[in-house]
């Protein structure tokens, strides 16, 4: 089972979850040596005393050093080992394997060098991106007879959620917060006394450096615990979100952000991520402040279940597990790369493992956040939260494999081919049909590579009405490209 690292309780401060991470790079081979498996490709280059040590995945070991001169001789116009160039040991590799990856490619894949003291100064500039969240909300229960609203003797009192969240967007007059949907929403919120929402009455953030706890500090006006933040905290506006993303984007005025610290930045998105890959999560572990932690990427994609509703209605969410110790309070966090970048947000983990967590996508993350922000801010009142645009299409992933890319990266690609085809739909307005394979789609003559089925509706969150579609497919053997298609308002879902 997989809990959500949320959660709240009466009358006391608390703290959503944490998860956190930091990972290892993994040996890799070249595009080159993919296609041949007896090829011996290098695992490691380390430096010696008279030069470098460099081991191949067969187990051989080879020693460079240079002893020759400037005019080809020893003595003491030559080279010391210990002079040996970074092109040495490049154009080596180059003869041993036969590889077409660049200089620059294999300085950042096998040089990587003073590994802590790089991360260290990329965790020091995630933290400006990083910020706790406290939520409130007035639950009512019944403490003798009947339902809440249907007789009986009841009570109520203030509930407070906490989590974490990440500067996602800084403009001229706000700064947008992302945080976890279950961050700032209860379905045990008595709607008529909480403002007629399940979403948090108030809700508050601390940016890194500056944090406080909230303390109680007696009872308000209509007899609630009272809570004071202290004058480092932020108050928070919710201007949307989806509980079938878990995701929710907070804005906050930019001159009481800025008031509190004017260094804070937008986080960084990353193109995307691998196993392997290091990470480490950002939270307000146990809402004792915002810490760090380290880990792997263990798994790029699968599907876990959660019940955010708390009714025991479990939904499906795609996410990233990574391997780290969890703590309450990071839920709403970042999980960022080596680079400080950010691939997904926190949410989740293994009830029964603590070193099993998991996040949400970057791409999900980006495709579900700019599409709250722009419905927030479109003007019209009616549109809150996350609108997909429907294509019409069911499609399956075909033939999955893993291979390496030229910087000998891995990554798992499948052929995605089409199902069904809703009758009406865009897809049935363009001519496609079952049995057709999808290899990318154009938005505004932008191209979108399909490796993945998910892919697929990871972009459909970012067309907007009268975006211009296009579909690239495969059918019997000849590519083909559909005519353009305009996106119309009656083709977006809103979800839930």
């Amino acid at each position: 089972m997989h809990g959500l690292r949320a959660k709240k309780v009466l009358g006391i401060t608390v703290a959503a979850a944490l998860c956190a991470s930091v990972a290892a790079f993994a040996a890799c081979e070249t595009q080159a040596q993919a296609s041949d498996e007896s090829q011996a490709y290098v695992v490691s280059v380390e430096q010696t005393e008279n030069g470098y040590s460099v081991t191949y995945s067969d187990g051989r070991v080879e020693q460079l050093t240079s002893t020759a001169g400037k005019d080809g001789k020893d003595g003491e116009d030559g080279k010391d080992g210990s002079d040996l160039t970074i092109e040495d040991i490049y154009n080596t590799y180059v003869a041993e394997t036969g590889s077409d990856m660049t200089l620059a490619q294999f300085i950042e894949q096998y040089l990587t060098i003073s590994a802590d003291d790089t991360g260290s100064s990329q965790i020091s500039r995630s933290l400006l991106s990083s910020v706790s969240v406290y939520a409130e909300f007035v639950e009512t229960t019944v403490v003798s007879g009947g339902f809440p609203g249907m007789g009986g003797i009841t009570t109520s009192q203030i509930a407070q959620s906490g989590g974490s969240g990440v500067i996602y967007d800084i403009d001229d007059d706000y700064v947008y917060i992302l945080t976890n949907y279950h961050v700032v929403y209860d379905s045990a919120a008595d709607e008529n006394k909480n403002g007629g929402s399940l979403i948090g009455r108030e809700i508050y953030c601390y940016l890194y450096g500056s944090e406080s706890s909230p303390v109680l500090a007696g009872y308000d006006d209509e007899g609630y615990y009272e809570y004071d933040y202290g004058d480092t905290a932020i108050s928070c506006e919710y201007i949307g979100g989806s509980m079938q993303y878990d995701l929710a984007v907070l804005r906050a005025d930019k001159d009481d952000v800025f008031a509190i610290n004017d260094g804070v930045k937008a986080v960084e998105l990353a193109d995307g991520y691998s196993v392997g890959e290091e990470v480490y999560a950002i939270g307000n572990a146990e809402a004792e402040g915002i810490t760090a932690t380290a880990g792997i990427v263990s798994v790029d994609s699968e599907y876990i279940n959660l019940d955010i509703d708390e009714i025991g209605q479990y939904e499906s969410y795609r996410s990233i597990r990574y391997d780290a110790a969890i703590y309450h309070g990071n839920s709403g966090g970042g999980l960022f790369n080596s680079d400080g970048e950010l691939i997904g947000i926190t949410n989740a983990g293994a009830d029964s493992n603590e070193n099993i967590c998991y996040a949400i996508p970057v791409s999900i993350v980006k495709g579900a956040a700019d599409n709250i922000i722009y419905y927030a801010t479109d003007g019209d009142e009616s549109t809150e939260g996350v609108y997909a645009a429907d294509s019409g299409l069911t499609v399956e992933g075909r033939n999955a494999k893993y291979s390496l890319g030229s910087t000998g990266i891995g990554s798992i690609t499948e052929e995605i081919y089409v199902t069904s085809v809703e009758s009406g739909s865009a897809a049935d307005e363009l001519g496609l049909t079952e049995g057709d394979r999808l290899t990318s789609i154009i938005i505004n003559g932008t191209a979108h590579e399909l490796s993945r089925a998910f892919d697929i509706d990871d972009i459909m969150l970012t067309v907007r009405e009268g975006d211009e579609l296009q579909f690239v497919y495969i059918r019997g053997g000849e590519q083909a490209t559909t005519e353009k298609y305009a996106a119309a308002d009656d083709q977006f879902l809103r979800a839930a």
